[in-house]
């Protein structure tokens, strides 16, 4: 496996700490991620360092939680096995599987898209749902009981953002058509977050330059996780993903 120029960074290795010492991830059969130089930052005192790497690390927190099955923010996805709970109302108790396309068939209240949001998130909607012709009250939980999914998860600036499941192969460009591609207020450099053997990393990208043929479409890998920043963007979190540097993705030789 060749050394990249460029690339997806660990977030934990900063372009403002470029010390940091975190060592690249690599994934054997897809791609080595390896840690970009730091840009020069002169001006920046070791605090003003500090507080932007924190910043990141918590954007990042953020984004891969979407992945983690063990976090509360987890995105349910295709195939994953959920168990519903309605107190005191077994005949709606289930274990029920999401379908390919991310919904799922629940009694009285028919089809019910399950894909793209969290467990809390569900809970809400069924709760909404039953409570508005069927139950008084209903206390509904919702546990994500087997993970099954492969798939990426795209936000932001998209027209249809949510989970994207993964049929084989799928590139950047490819997973963000798949949401329906990019809405009139997206910037063209999107973020990618993915979390892997314990370290979190990042890259910048730029999709007009991928769709122009002058940079690499990467391949992306389960869990993966795409942010679309719009011009409008709250300035703080813009300014926390300006700080990742434009990055590619160099194949596995």
């Amino acid at each position: 496996m060749m050394p990249v120029p460029r690339f997806l960074i660990s977030v934990l290795a900063l372009a403002f700490l470029g010390a940091c010492g975190i060592s690249p991830a690599s994934d054997a059969g897809t791609a080595k991620l390896a840690v970009a130089e730091a840009p020069s930052q002169a001006s920046a005192t070791p605090q003003t360092a500090s507080v932007q790497a924190a910043a990141l690390e918590k954007t990042a927190q953020s984004y891969t939680a979407m992945a983690d099955p063990k976090s509360k923010a987890y995105k349910i996805g295709p195939l994953d096995v959920l168990e519903i709970t309605v107190f005191k109302t077994p005949d709606l108790s289930k274990s029920i599987q999401v379908s390919e396309a991310g919904t799922i068939n629940y009694p009285l209240i028919g089809e019910i898209t399950a894909g793209g949001k969290s467990a809390r998130e569900l809970e809400q909607e069924l709760t909404k749902r039953l409570g508005a012709k069927f139950l008084q009250n209903p206390q509904i939980t919702v546990f994500v009981k087997d993970y099954n999914s492969q798939r990426v998860t795209v936000t932001g600036a998209v027209k249809k953002p949510g989970v994207v499941p993964m049929a084989g192969g799928m590139s950047l460009v490819q997973a963000i058509a798949q949401s329906g591609g990019l809405d009139e207020l997206a910037e063209s450099t999107v973020v990618l977050f993915r979390a892997s053997e314990g370290k979190r990393l990042a890259g910048r990208y730029d999709v007009s330059e991928i769709q122009a043929g002058r940079e690499d479409d990467p391949q992306l890998q389960s869990g993966d996780v795409i942010v679309v920043p719009t011009s409008d963007t709250k300035m703080g979190a813009n300014y926390v993903l300006k700080m990742v540097p434009l990055a590619n993705l160099a194949p596995l030789l």
